[in-house]
């Protein structure tokens, strides 16, 4: 089993240059499986984590979150980058307080979102939290990274100019990786690329198809795939769930 310096410095060189996929876990069971199949990275995913607990997306608790992540680190060679929602917190100070107890779990990078489960934070605040989490870190391992989230599509006709604005913010504030969830126009990922360069920058993706190319030729340094692989399974397990209610109700019949 690899160590977790050397996870988080292999995650760290792996946003050098190139590109590479993300896929996101939501359970040992699939990260395991990930792993196997050779990927070099997995993420966690807080739909997929709250989906398998029976639980909705934002209802974990930071106690239930760090666990999980735990579970993920521990399951895998691998890094893990974590989806660590908005920090389980809305002032910097306990931004900081839980960034470095999400470190603790031995994950290689970890994400900082704009968004507070009910509203948007303004840009100063959302800067001030990413310094605080970028503190936390470096005071704990510098090699550890930092993805700075703007979560364009909760706030209907938010500006993608504002959100790359939001994106160079959080760069300059010590984020090491920008990410947009679902900003998938061929443009506008261009001008995020260049606004944050070097920086690399994520891009969540809305369907796994030929797409993935283009990303990668749009300067993309890695796709992720959010709560989708999560999604696929249990879209699956309800297809078959209903074809076992169906069968029964024909039983009985």
């Amino acid at each position: 089993m690899t160590t977790i310096a050397d996870r988080r410095t292999t995650f760290r060189r792996m946003h050098a240059s190139g590109f590479f996929l993300l896929p996101n876990a939501w359970d040992r069971g699939s990260a395991v499986r990930l792993a196997a199949h050779g990927f070099s990275a997995i993420a966690s995913t807080s739909s997929g984590a709250a989906w398998a607990a029976g639980k909705q997306d934002g209802e974990m608790t930071l106690d239930e979150a760090l666990d999980h992540l735990r579970q993920l680190v521990d399951s895998v060679p691998v890094p893990v980058n974590a989806d660590f929602e908005n920090g389980f917190a809305d002032a910097p100070d306990a931004v900081a307080r839980n960034v470095a107890r999400a470190v603790d779990t031995g994950v290689a990078a970890l994400s900082i979102e704009d968004w507070s489960g009910s509203a948007m934070y303004d840009t100063a605040l959302a800067v001030e939290r990413l310094q605080a989490a970028r503190e936390a870190i470096d005071a704990i391992d510098p090699t550890v990274m930092l993805v700075g989230r703007n979560e364009n599509f909760r706030v209907p006709g938010m500006p993608v100019s504002e959100s790359i604005a939001r994106a160079v913010a959080y760069a300059d504030a010590g984020a090491d990786c920008l990410f947009v969830p679902f900003l998938l126009d061929a443009g506008a990922v261009s001008e995020l690329v260049a606004a944050v360069a070097p920086k690399p920058v994520n891009v969540v993706l809305g369907a796994f198809d030929a797409r993935i190319a283009e990303f990668a030729a749009l300067g993309v340094r890695r796709c992720s795939t959010g709560g989708g692989l999560a999604k696929h399974a249990w879209n699956a397990f309800d297809d078959a769930a209903r074809a076992l209610r169906h069968f029964e109700d024909e039983a009985k019949a």
